[in-house]
């Protein structure tokens, strides 16, 4: 609206409308631009087709509109052709700030706050997806539930404000060790599902005892005193062929119990 104003004045009273209007590379100095700059990787992660696409608009705005300016600063009217290049670019920069902004709501709704992670919601298509590259590849899918250990107790000591500094703990911690190709999605609390995708049992096997010895070694750091000691129990299922996500998580669970019982800290895989 700042940079509508200057333009609006350079038409009625032919003010100078500044060097972000005027200058041959004004679309790189407005205010939208340095905001759009700084935010821009958000941008491509959602669409980068509509991205450029964005870009390119709010150039040929700038274009049309520098030429319009320049001419009434010269005494001259503007061109009806610029007039329409503006208007037609103007209209697509906002049509796709519209669907970016959609973009954008529909994302946070998908994403945790706390830990950025995915949540559950729309899950289960790409469970389906993920099964059938593992035919595809001939390897096997493994769901594996990451319960974090006696967590009502860290609540009660520290309180629930270094709760959540231990959950985006372990969040980081997760994201280190596993693979881009393999969901880690926040389940619930303090329940995090991962799919892991393996050549075979013992592969799945040594990706867990990874997660269970890497979260007992890797305390939560606190401003004062001293480092929380937290550690996890995994339960993991092998998901048949056709099996559904619920099955594969329910059997997964029932591992989980079982490493509970057990004495925690440690992973068991369900029986197949």
């Amino acid at each position: 609206m700042d940079w509508a104003r200057h333009v609006l004045r350079c038409s009625v009273l032919h003010e100078s409308p500044g060097e972000d209007v005027l200058a041959p590379l004004a679309h790189t100095l407005c205010g939208f631009s340095r905001w759009f700059a700084a935010n821009k990787t958000r941008f491509d992660d959602l669409s980068p087709q509509k991205t450029a696409k964005l870009e390119n608009v709010h150039q040929s705005m700038h274009d049309a509109i520098r030429s319009i300016c320049t001419a009434i600063l010269a005494g001259q009217p503007g061109s009806r052709s610029d007039v329409e290049s503006f208007e037609q670019a103007q209209g697509e920069l906002i049509e796709l700030m519209a669907q970016f902004k959609t973009l954008f709501l529909v994302n946070a709704a998908r994403y945790d706050t706390l830990t950025g992670l995915r949540l559950r919601a729309g899950i289960e298509s790409e469970f389906v997806q993920i099964q059938k590259v593992c035919r595809r590849n001939s390897v096997q899918l493994y769901a594996a539930i990451i319960d974090v250990d006696h967590f009502k107790q860290i609540n009660d000591h520290y309180g629930h404000s270094v709760g959540d500094v231990a959950l985006r703990h372990l969040a980081d911690t997760l994201k280190g060790i596993v693979r881009p190709d393999e969901p880690l999605i926040r389940w619930g609390g303090e329940e995090f599902l991962l799919l892991i995708q393996c050549p075979a049992r013992e592969a799945a096997a040594t990706v867990a005892d990874r997660i269970v010895e890497l979260v007992r070694n890797t305390p939560v750091p606190r401003l004062q005193g001293a480092p929380i000691v937290m550690t996890v129990t995994v339960g993991l299922s092998r998901v048949a062929h056709n099996e559904t996500m619920g099955s594969a998580v329910e059997r997964a669970d029932q591992a989980l119990y079982a490493g509970k019982a057990a004495g925690r800290d440690r992973y068991v895989i369900a029986s197949d």
